[in-house]
């Protein structure tokens, strides 16, 4: 059995892969595959309206937000959320907790005035800025939940009276959250939604059409909106694997339920990282994220040898990104217990061996 904590695209619960991989050959019965369906027939748009009623279940979002299936990535949405949400003249603020938030920054610099609030960059991004002040007249405030290479999450949302819109690519459906404290939440998907290809936006309605600025349809939420995500040709195949990911996530209780999960088998591997001599946490443990574990040893000599452990063990994609070096075990939903157990054993057999 292999144990797949890569940091994304990443694992999926084995049933959504054996019934994704039927429709490659055979849609619902139709005798064409889901992946030359006309994304305008009544089989495909029965696919993209359970897949919306089932982010609208299972995160219970409110009837005045709207829910998009777009492509681009999160990159993407770095440009085009100030496209939508920073007046001519305005300004946006930042909070840069790492790679990605500081690459979202820089991409709203090029649509106006950016603000950056606090940072973590002076300690590696190994915590979450705390304390900082959000200006009043900021036409949005921007985070990311969860630094997936740094290994930190943000749990408490900030206090504000800005709109505040959200990267939550690698914590979405992970845990519960109030959608209504949120202005706008963007994820990409192949974290714990659904494969690459496909992003996910939640927008307050509210919100957009307010810039005074003229924005390439294509980037313009609104008409999105008004076509039902189908403005252009979505991303049929990947909307389709979501939804049977969501179907999974509801059938296993929904986002409560993996919640729980995902704490225990968080704490589970953070008590093995801290109780073992031979393996550091990065990331200060109060800012901990459950998604992305981050941790290091004393030498490079004895990282690859671990790395080697692992690799017998069919432990896959546990080093660490450059910025961190050491491992990085991603345990996202679908990644069961089992395969913590099986890394938290690799742990002590290390230590064991080299007693």
């Amino acid at each position: 059995m292999k144990h797949n904590f890569g940091a994304g695209p990443c694992i999926l619960p084995q049933e959504v892969f054996k019934e994704a991989s039927e429709a490659v050959l055979d849609f619902n019965n139709t005798g064409l595959s889901i992946l030359e369906i006309s994304h305008r027939s009544k089989e495909f748009e029965a696919v993209i309206v359970e897949a919306e009623r089932l982010v609208r279940e299972l995160l219970n979002v409110p009837l005045n937000y709207s829910i998009l299936f777009l492509q681009g990535g999160a990159s993407q949405q770095f440009a085009m959320l100030p496209m939508n949400l920073l007046p001519e003249g305005g300004k946006a603020a930042y909070l840069d907790t790492g790679v990605w938030a500081s690459k979202a920054a820089k991409e709203a610099k090029n649509i106006g005035s950016v603000e950056i609030v606090a940072s973590s960059s002076d300690k590696n991004y190994n915590y979450i800025p705390k304390g900082y002040a959000i200006p009043s007249d900021a036409a949005y405030f921007h985070y990311t939940s969860n630094n997936t290479i740094y290994g930190t999450e943000v749990f408490e949302v900030p206090a504000t009276t800005v709109p505040i819109a959200v990267d939550m690519s690698s914590d979405i459906f992970s845990r519960d959250i109030d959608i209504r404290d949120f202005d706008l939440i963007y994820a990409g998907a192949q974290k714990n939604m659904g494969p690459a290809g496909l992003t996910l936006v939640i927008v307050k309605d509210e919100i957009l059409g307010k810039t005074g600025r003229t924005i390439p349809t294509i980037f313009d939420y609104q008409p999105h909106i008004k076509a039902g995500s189908m403005y252009n040709t979505p991303a049929v195949f990947s909307i389709y694997v979501a939804m049977l990911n969501l179907r999974w996530l509801k059938a296993k209780g929904g986002v409560a339920v993996i919640e729980q999960e995902n704490i225990i088998k968080a704490r589970t591997l953070y008590d093995e990282i801290d109780r073992n001599p031979f393996f550091k946490g990065t990331a200060e443990v109060e800012d901990r994220s459950r998604m992305n574990v981050t941790f290091v040893m004393d030498s490079p000599e004895l990282e690859a040898e671990f790395l080697a452990l692992a690799k017998e063990r069919d432990l896959i994609g546990i080093k660490g990104h450059r910025s961190v070096g050491g491992f990085r075990a991603s345990i996202y939903n679908a990644l069961s217990i089992t395969s913590i157990n099986a890394l938290v054993d690799a742990m002590r057999e290390f230590e064991d061996k080299h007693k």
